[in-house]
């Protein structure tokens, strides 16, 4: 399970002055549940997700994996997270294959049991035509497919997702969401933030909606349809970041 409390960071402006990316920010995800995380560019998204995956040091606040504090604990957290971004780096030069030969070595899985668990992810995600290809010859899809391979060799229990599948094509994108959801029906806590609001609509129960920084507003889709009025969720999003009036006036268009 993920715990966060509070949790803030401030960054330094060239002027001296400062900015707060993101704000005392709260909630939990609970394991078999894919909790979504939803707001416009520069929201602060990312950055609370790289401080709960410990790659960036929070200015204030505290996050809990699976009971264990990241600050305090982070080399036990690290084994126990799969981070993934739509950009996660690959290495050019090695094959699929060899990518998480190197990654089990890294997680000091044994060699029986990687093999097998290289076996279950190539399988799952299709990756059994280029498996021996190079990683810089794969395709956009192809190679985020690896990329969730690698973040899943050690098979932890917790799944921190940055746009999974930004700039995939349908059926890479389709076979994703599905496997991220075969990973929360066996158990896994999964926190997912996407711009895609189907994605949200189709995967999560619940969500949170961060705008400058800030949570505005968290729980249930149905209970936040209900609080806003509105059934689709764009028209929810949209309500609850105070820009749901028309962009252009009927009067203007005349």
């Amino acid at each position: 399970m993920i715990r966060v409390e509070g949790l803030t960071k401030v960054f330094p402006n060239p002027d001296g002055s400062e900015k707060t990316a993101v704000d005392h920010i709260s909630f939990e995800v609970q394991p078999a549940e894919i909790y979504g995380l939803l707001g416009p560019n520069g929201a602060g998204k990312t950055t609370t997700l790289r401080m709960i995956s410990g790659l960036l040091r929070p200015t204030a606040g505290r996050v809990w994996i699976d009971g264990l504090e990241v600050t305090g604990q982070l080399d036990q957290v690290k084994r126990r997270i799969g981070y993934l971004t739509s950009n996660t780096g690959l290495y050019a030069r090695l094959s699929p294959l060899e990518m998480l030969d190197y990654f089990a070595v890294l997680y000091s899985i044994p060699r029986a049991q990687a093999s097998r668990r290289i076996a279950e992810l190539v399988e799952w995600l299709g990756m059994g035509s280029y498996l021996k290809l190079r990683c810089g010859a794969l395709s956009t899809g192809q190679k985020q497919r690896v990329s969730i391979a690698r973040a899943l060799i050690a098979d932890p229990p917790i799944l921190v997702l940055d746009e999974p599948t930004l700039g995939l094509d349908v059926l890479s994108n389709r076979l994703i969401l599905e496997f991220i959801r075969t990973q929360a029906d066996a158990g896994k806590a999964v926190l997912l933030s996407t711009h895609a609001l189907d994605e949200i609509d189709r995967l999560c129960r619940r969500m949170g909606l961060i705008h400058n920084g800030r949570l505005i507003a968290e729980g249930p889709l149905d209970v936040l349809r209900e609080q806003t009025g509105q059934q689709r969720l764009s028209e929810v999003f949209l309500q609850l970041v105070g820009a749901s009036e028309p962009v252009f006036a009927a009067s203007a268009m005349k």
